[in-house]
C-alpha cells in the first residue's frame, strides 16, 4: 500500500516539523460557492475544496507531500515466516494487517529511526474485529479512511 498525503508535507514527520492546520472557513465564500449551483444536489456544479475549507496555515508550496508505505516485514527464524511487530495490539494473523511508515526521502539530517516510526497500524484482533492506531500527522478521519480503503482490495482473501 502506498498513500500520498497531499495535504501533509513530508517535513511534518521530521523533528520540529508541523502539518498545516485549517483555519475557520469563510461563510461568505461557502454561500457564494453554493449560490452558483443550480440545485444543491446537482452534478453539474463542482465546488473547489479550497473554496469551502478555507486556507491552510503553515503549508509551503515547495514541500513534497508525505508518502506512506507499508513497513517491510522481518523474517522470524522460529516461526519461519515474515512478521511485523504490532507490540501486542494485533492478535490474529490476517492479510488485512498492515503498518504504514513515512517513505524515506534522501535527507542526511533525518535518522532511519524517524522513518521507522509507525504512523498508522491496522490489524485483526478477533472475528470481524479490528484495531487501528495512528499518530501525528494523520487525523482520525484520514487514518480511518486509509483503513477502510484496505478492505476494498482484500475482501475475498480470508
Amino acid at each position: 500500500m502506498q498513500c500520498i498525503m497531499h495535504s501533509i508535507p513530508a517535513s511534518a514527520v521530521q523533528p520540529g516539523g508541523s502539518a498545516p492546520t485549517p483555519v475557520e472557513p469563510s461563510v461568505t465564500s461557502l454561500d457564494q460557492s453554493l449560490a452558483s449551483c443550480p440545485t444543491f444536489g446537482s452534478k453539474s456544479c463542482i465546488l473547489e475544496s479550497s473554496s469551502i475549507s478555507g486556507p491552510l496555515t503553515g503549508s509551503n508550496s515547495k514541500d513534497e507531500p508525505l508518502v506512506l508505505k507499508n513497513k517491510a516485514p522481518r523474517w522470524h527464524e522460529q516461526l519461519q515466516c515474515w512478521c511485523l511487530n504490532f507490540k501486542g495490539r494485533v492478535t490474529v494473523a490476517s492479510v488485512k494487517n498492515f503498518q504504514l511508515v513515512a517513505a524515506p526521502e534522501p535527507n542526511p539530517s533525518v535518522s532511519q529511526n524517524d522513518y521507522d516510526k509507525v504512523i498508522l497500524q491496522f490489524g485483526k484482533v478477533g472475528k470481524d474485529m479490528f484495531t487501528m492506531d495512528y499518530r501525528y500527522p494523520l487525523s482520525a478521519f484520514q487514518a480511518f479512511a486509509i483503513c477502510l480503503s484496505s478492505f476494498d482490495t482484500k475482501l475475498a482473501c480470508e
